[in-house]
């Protein structure tokens, strides 16, 4: 399997662009064009519970569309790689301001950085659906591709793809490995029945209708599929008391949340979902939820280890993820941003504070 762990502290990275807007395997077709761990302290529970098309289209060796699945073939046009620029960083061009964060090499690799410490929180496991000999694998926000790339090489003989509204996937992946660029929130064109997994990473800010996703899912699902979703939740706690009542990322994830209302988005998604899977038809429902260090405060190796990339995902991000929502939706000055990110940056230094944030895995099944 491969491995993307990195190194820890502010600015540390595999280096620039982790992707690229030109690599050959990043497609854009209409959607669905394609073709549990031990508890521990820390966690919480477990219940069981067409023709505007973006792609251009070469007869030298390029595949036809109902071929897509076996070897992406397809290259982008300017209007998808043409990114937005704002403030010195870089969003997604197709639907723009539908997602509210960058999609620059620091924001790539602060992405590397979350998906190494969700891999460290799943117990180095890719999944916990009970998934055998799956043929079509579908990853709904796949960021940089990280985990659509190790679930290639896990499963060679499985048709992976993995979609985004951003071309910043990895230049080099497994062969069984496609990229598509579309909206999972689009009525998704794949035939019913013909999914074994559907994963999404890290969606809540991004879903605006979540019932209507949770019904595509269902609908393309064979009967015994399986979805799954990880999501860190910014959400901050203490159990020891060290957290003042006015710690500043307190109030940041409050404004974050309430901006991306305003834009019908729900930061706290992940813990109103098994109930939206339930009533879009899954059955065996479980939701896991641990709770998340933030800094280098446990004792035990580990979490440890987890908390300092969760730090350094925070702390990296900040300008990342309150950029836009604050200034274009809360309409906040770039002095005023300025000057609360200070705030926030001293908080998150203090060795004092035993913060915790949490990470949800849902999963359910279609039935047979």
């Amino acid at each position: 399997m491969t491995s993307h762990f990195l190194p820890f502290g502010p600015g540390t990275g595999p280096g620039p662009a982790i992707g690229s807007a030109h690599s050959p395997q990043t497609i854009h077709l209409p959607h669905g064009a394609i073709a549990a761990a031990a508890p521990d302290d820390d966690e919480e529970a477990m219940v069981p519970d067409d023709d505007d098309s973006l792609y251009a289209h070469s007869d030298d060796g390029y595949a036809s569309a109902s071929d897509i699945a076996d070897d992406g073939t397809y290259s982008l046009t300017p209007s998808v790689t043409n990114f937005v620029h704002q403030d010195g960083r870089t969003f997604h061009r197709f639907r723009e301001g539908r997602y509210h964060f960058p999609n620059d090499a620091p924001e790539q690799r602060r992405e590397l950085m979350k998906h190494d410490a969700m891999m460290l929180l799943r117990d180095v496991r890719l999944h916990y659906a009970p998934l055998l000999n799956p043929q079509r694998i579908l990853d709904v926000g796949t960021g940089v591709g990280a985990w659509a790339e190790e679930m290639g090489d896990k499963y060679p003989g499985a048709a992976v793809v993995g979609l985004d509204l951003s071309p910043i996937q990895f230049l080099m992946q497994p062969p069984n490995v496609t990229f598509v660029i579309d909206d999972a929130e689009d009525d998704w064109c794949d035939p019913p029945d013909t999914l074994d997994f559907v994963r999404l990473g890290n969606m809540a800010p991004s879903i605006r209708d979540w019932p209507r996703l949770f019904r595509s899912a269902y609908r393309s699902l064979k009967p015994g599929g399986w979805i799954e979703l990880h999501e860190f939740r910014w959400f901050y706690g203490c159990d020891d008391g060290t957290m003042p009542a006015d710690f500043a990322p307190i109030r940041m994830v409050a404004y974050l949340t309430e901006a991306l209302r305003l834009v019908n988005t729900d930061m706290n998604a992940a813990q109103r979902n098994p109930d939206r899977l339930r009533d879009a038809g899954f059955v065996d429902i479980r939701h896991i939820v641990k709770k998340v260090p933030v800094g280098p405060w446990p004792k035990d190796d580990t979490k440890k280890f987890i908390g300092l990339l969760t730090h350094d995902v925070i702390y990296d991000g900040l300008e990342a993820i309150t950029l836009r929502p604050f200034i274009n939706i809360l309409k906040w000055s770039h002095s005023d941003v300025a000057s609360f990110l200070d705030e926030v940056r001293k908080d998150l230094r203090d060795p004092s504070v035993h913060a915790h944030v949490y990470f949800h895995v849902l999963l359910g099944q279609k039935p047979l």
